[in-house]
């Protein structure tokens, strides 16, 4: 009896550590709450969770010597890039409401607006795919891939050739992947690549699947960069499930978005690149002016103006999810928000219903097929809310919606690989494009609409009186929210 009470006293100090840990580590007190509560109620597993996924590893600077390399790049990216940026901020080529979104970025982003830039929006697979591939076939000096998802099928095997070809013609290629992401890629694929000279790496090599933390914080971002110039961003991953032209009986269609742009603003997403690729890969890169080839004053200012924003865990602020709620303030007439996955959290709730309270059309579209059960259980809870104060929200049901978009007022489009959920704010590699252009946000609100076409309008009256079991299960479910 002595002995089993001495474990337990132990056991009870074990977690009052473990528990001051959480609250003293964790920046959210929602999340903070989550874990305690888990801790407590879940013995043992609890406490196994929380160090495998929850320790706040920006605060503990896990990825240090990556910023460390990344400051050394920005150094020069800071001397090539922000006066010009600054002279693209005077041009009054975007509204005087973006002053304090385009600053913030600029600052805690450490991303410079440009201008000349020329883009495409890529609705679909069936629309990258081809882009995508033109623009691997011009490449001359360099092609760097970075992606979360990359699948050994017919998509991924098409590009992969075209990689191997530009590699024997003497282009320079890099791969990098996601290792957890993109587990599926085997020996054969990598080998077949690495034989033709590209270089590849893995993103955080996933290697004890148990109690690896580093499984929590993944690469999601989707870049492509092809001879410093022409770049690709957005949520399209490398696989056929992103196609509707290779439709097979069991193929749910997926819609998508994703971004070709040539210009200046290219220079960041191989800023990107070349951090991430020093932190995973032996061979390292360094600054020079084949990876950053356009740096020549430019004596005009015109459109199109696009500013990349990233955060991640080696970013010392959330910029990404920052910046949305900037964006969200900055709106004047309309926010039209698309996500897969919307668990956006206390704060963005806020944002979202003082804009509604303030008579901003607020429309929302998200999956009504869901890939999630519990994301989408989870997601539901925060509808009911948005819903009791006017704002619409359209359930997707052509297919699977997979895009992540926003478009504010006519003149602001968001287009990257980040949710509007925990993980993307908080948790994982991400980037977003934000072009200052009503040209582009005409367009992407013109695809919002047939997007809406294709749902169905969320009854509020009827959605608020459904039974309370249902309801009460969401909320339960919310509370994980912070975990999914």
């Amino acid at each position: 009896m002595n002995w089993l009470l001495l474990g337990q006293i132990a056991y009870v100090i074990f977690l009052i550590v473990v528990i001051l840990r959480v609250v003293y580590d964790t920046r959210s007190s929602v999340k903070a709450l989550a874990y305690i509560l888990f801790i407590i109620f879940v013995p043992f597993v609890g406490v196994i969770f929380y160090f495998s996924f929850g320790i706040n590893y920006r605060k503990r600077k896990l990825y240090t010597k990556k910023i460390i390399k990344d400051e050394q790049l920005r150094h020069h990216l800071r001397a090539r890039m922000y006066a010009y940026s600054q002279r693209v901020s005077d041009s009054g080529l975007i509204s005087s409401a973006y002053d304090n979104l385009t600053a913030y970025v600029r600052g805690a982003g450490n991303s410079p607006l440009t201008a000349n830039n020329t883009v495409k929006l890529l609705i679909n697979g069936e629309e990258k795919f081809p882009a995508l591939l033109s623009a691997l076939e011009k490449a001359t000096s360099h092609i760097h891939i970075e992606y979360y998802i990359f699948e050994d099928d017919v998509t991924g095997n098409s590009v992969a050739d075209l990689l191997i070809k530009k590699a024997r013609e003497g282009v320079q290629v890099r791969f990098m992947y996601d290792d957890f992401g993109s587990h599926g890629l085997g020996n054969k694929f990598l080998k077949k690549l690495q034989d033709a000279g590209v270089q590849t790496a893995p993103f955080y090599k996933v290697t004890w699947y148990a109690l690896a933390n580093r499984l929590n914080y993944r690469n999601h971002r989707k870049i492509i960069i092809v001879d410093g110039e022409v770049g690709f961003v957005g949520g399209i991953n490398m696989s056929d499930r992103y196609r509707n032209d290779l439709k097979t009986d069991s193929h749910l269609f997926w819609r998508d978005t994703h971004l070709m742009i040539t210009g200046r603003a290219t220079a960041y997403l191989q800023y990107l690149f070349i951090g991430d690729w020093n932190f995973c890969s032996p061979t390292q890169l360094e600054y020079n002016s084949t990876y950053f080839p356009d740096q020549s004053p430019q004596a005009s200012i015109h459109k199109e103006v696009v500013q990349m924003v990233a955060s991640g865990p080696d970013s010392l602020q959330p910029v990404i999810f920052y910046s949305i709620l900037e964006a969200i303030g900055s709106a004047k007439k309309s926010i039209f928000i698309t996500s897969p996955y919307f668990i956006p959290g206390e704060s963005l709730m806020d944002a979202l219903i003082i804009a509604v309270q303030s008579g901003l059309d607020v429309k929302i579209v998200v999956p009504g097929i869901s890939d999630s059960k519990m994301v989408n259980a989870a997601a539901r809870a925060y509808y009911t809310e948005l819903l009791q104060f006017g704002a619409e929200i359209y359930l997707y049901n052509k297919g699977f919606v997979h895009a992540k978009t926003m478009v504010i007022d006519d003149n602001l489009a968001i287009i990257g690989s980040a949710n509007m959920d925990y993980r993307s704010f908080d948790l994982n590699f991400e980037v977003n494009a934000m072009v200052y252009s009503t040209d582009i946000a005409k367009q992407l609100t013109e695809v919002f609409k047939e997007d809406m076409d294709e749902s169905v309008k969320i009854n509020p009256n009827k959605w608020l009186n459904r039974p309370k079991i249902v309801q009460l299960l969401e909320k339960i479910v919310r509370l994980l929210s912070p975990f999914l």
